[in-house]
């Protein structure tokens, strides 16, 4: 499953890095990709993981997420 959200706050390669290691820490990620220019990160995913679950993950490094 894929999913998307729009990150608020990144502003460099080190913020990209710091999200994709967040979400990629998430139980059921099994890949997180970051675009820094649309700020959003596509996740790929099973079905348990949930939006608050992916949401939190970058919330607590420092972002803004919502889903998109």
């Amino acid at each position: 499953m894929e999913k998307k959200l729009l990150v608020e706050g990144m502003m460099c390669m080190h913020c990209k890095a710091t999200v994709e290691k967040a979400l990629s820490a998430v139980p059921g990620v099994t890949a997180a990709a970051v675009d820094l220019e649309a700020k959003t990160a596509t996740v790929h995913c099973g079905e348990d993981v949930t939006d608050e679950a992916l949401c939190a993950a970058v919330e607590k490094k420092g972002f803004k997420a919502t889903m998109a």
